[in-house]
């Protein structure tokens, strides 16, 4: 049987480990058994009840104050990446004899773990060869993606994660319970985008040269045309929402098609009442 797994991940902020903590309780109503796992060595709290946190093998405070390393804080993190993917068995210690098929792993939010380091690219490869199903699911701050050139930028950091770990994908706007009735008027514009009227628009009111906007045309044609990347809005005030996100990250990753079908209540034995 296989199993199942999360990799939430974003920029700092963007609300991943309060994702971790909306989901794990969205679960527990559906009587389903999920796991959470913190990877992120920076990380100071959360909310969520955790099987394996990363801070127990290495974290970002250990290596800032190590005299013979002295990194700072973005060095340190991917340093403690770096040797969490040269201990995977220490992560396979974790989450080897629990029952529960399905993880959701909460992610650091350095953007280089996912697009030039191949830190993330490791940890999906040996999830595979653990015979998990892997979903990435990126979040967005979408307070930062109401603005045409902001929210262009967003949709390419995601496209940058899509293409480097080759997996199903899901990509949320957050934090849509924080937006003012303005901006959430205008979302729409931004969940089936027109990306070249919108940064039209966005360049119409400032100079800028004819090379950049060109540029920004014919970024926006190219994922306009393929149809690469598509955000979908989550509020975890709202239980509706939380759902649909959990219905499209099950069909991207299958959850479910391999479960045995529940046997039919047999009625055959029971006493027909009128033959009593």
């Amino acid at each position: 049987m296989p199993r199942y797994a999360q990799l939430v991940m974003g920029p700092a902020g963007s609300g991943k480990s309060t994702y971790c903590c909306t989901m794990q309780k969205h679960y527990e109503t559906l009587k389903r058994s999920v796991q959470v796992v913190n990877l992120d060595p920076a990380a100071e709290e959360f909310n969520y009840s955790v099987l394996a946190d990363v801070r127990e093998l290495i974290s970002v405070e250990d290596v800032m104050e190590d005299d013979s390393l002295r990194y700072g804080p973005n060095g340190g993190l991917i340093f403690c990446m770096e040797y969490f993917t040269q201990n995977f068995d220490w992560l396979y210690e974790q989450i080897d004899d629990i029952d529960d098929d399905y993880i959701i792993f909460d992610c650091p939010g350095q953007i280089e773990l996912y697009t030039h380091i191949p830190v993330m690219k490791n940890l999906v490869d040996q999830l595979q060869q653990w015979d998990f199903r892997v979903c990435g699911v990126y979040l967005i701050d979408s307070q930062f993606m109401i603005e045409p050139s902001k929210f262009v930028s967003g949709m390419l950091t995601a496209l940058s994660t899509m293409v480097n770990l080759e997996i199903p994908h899901v990509n949320i706007m957050s934090k849509l319970d924080l937006l003012s009735k303005k901006a959430k008027k205008s979302l729409d514009r931004y969940l089936e985008p027109d990306l070249l009227s919108l940064l039209n628009e966005d360049l119409d009111e400032s100079n800028v040269s004819k090379k950049f906007a060109k540029l920004n045309a014919v970024i926006a044609q190219m994922i306009d045309d393929y149809s690469l990347v598509k955000f979908f809005p989550l509020d975890q005030t709202d239980e509706d929402s939380v759902l649909d996100i959990s219905l499209l990250i099950d069909n991207a990753i299958q959850y479910g098609e391999d479960l045995e079908p529940k046997e039919p209540k047999d009625f055959g034995d029971e006493e027909d009442p009128d033959d009593s």
